[in-house]
């Protein structure tokens, strides 16, 4: 039985201008035990969909099962099998950390254990917050606390929803090693991110959603093995000889060049020789999960697998 299971998921938004189509027979399942990736631009429809999951809205089309639970007839079943982190910073500013993660365990019918609790305070660096209110903590903090609340009934099937959008690099660390920890002892994860690094890091298979339809699902290794297997980056004050615009990402003055083989790596840097351009701090290794997102999004590679 899938922990999760997506069977042609629709959802169409309507209003007096019309209607917006945000998901478009989304189908495909995610294991028990998996750490799985969600990933998509802005507006793709990972929000939507997992609002679906949770219950927060509900589809125009098709079927949403966690553990085999129906999330619409069989929505307390499911929803227990869930921990959701949102994207938003949502708290009530009356009670203390301690006070906020009894509560949350209270609306699942789940006896508040102070042991459990203790772990998560310390795995999530908020041992010393305890006893803090709510409203005096920092963002970062606060988003300590969201990832503790969807922890604190001990669910099977942890989500994820951009849980290190905006926080600081210890957060996301001790986060990570936590979450890792979990996903080892069985609990299945899925992950929606925009720091593609950290997808490419942590999930074991991914699907990639654009304007609501999956136009990539499989193992993170099989993507990265599908596109270009070179990688040319650096650092150029100069602008690119037309031959290469193109093809080239810039951001500010990394310059990165994809090549499919040591001729097309020759051939660009001839290029950038005739043009006079002597390229700052050159390395030349493998594409990442960046690079084979870009590639997918700008219709460049048919990238689904079953």
């Amino acid at each position: 039985m899938p922990a999760i299971s997506f069977q042609h998921v629709s959802k169409v938004f309507r209003s007096a201008r019309g209607e917006v189509r945000a998901l478009d027979d989304v189908g495909f399942d995610i294991e028990q035990g998996e750490f799985f990736g969600l990933l998509g631009p802005n507006g793709a429809g990972k929000t939507t969909l997992i609002s679906i999951l949770a219950g927060l809205t509900r589809a125009s089309g098709g079927r949403v099962a966690v553990h085999g639970h129906d999330v619409v007839s069989d929505y307390a079943a499911a929803r227990r099998s869930l921990g959701v982190v949102p994207q938003e910073l949502v708290f009530d500013p009356f009670f203390s950390v301690r006070e906020t993660l009894r509560i949350q365990s209270g609306y699942f019918g789940v006896k508040a254990s102070d042991d459990w609790i203790d772990e998560l305070l310390a795995n999530l660096g908020l041992a010393d917050k305890a006893g803090a209110n709510m409203r005096q903590l920092s963002g970062g903090m606060k988003r300590r606390v969201l990832v503790a609340q969807a922890l604190v009934h001990r669910p099977p099937v942890i989500v994820l929803d951009e849980p290190t959008a905006g926080v600081d690099v210890e957060l996301r660390q001790t986060l990570w090693q936590f979450v890792s920890r979990l996903n080892r002892e069985g609990h299945t994860v899925l992950l929606t991110t925009h720091y593609l690094e950290e997808a490419e890091a942590l999930c074991g298979r991914i699907a990639m959603l654009k304007q609501g339809r999956v136009v990539a699902l499989d193992r993170t290794s099989a993507l990265l093995a599908g596109t270009a297997s070179t990688m040319l980056r650096f650092k150029t004050d100069h602008p690119l000889p037309p031959a290469l615009q193109a093809q080239a990402r810039v951001t500010g003055r990394i310059v990165q060049i994809t090549a499919h083989d040591a001729a097309e790596v020759e051939r660009i840097l001839a290029t950038l020789r005739t043009a006079g351009l002597a390229p700052e701090d050159l390395e030349i290794g493998r594409a990442d999960l960046e690079d084979v997102f870009l590639e997918i999004m700008s219709g460049e590679r048919a990238g689904v697998a079953a």
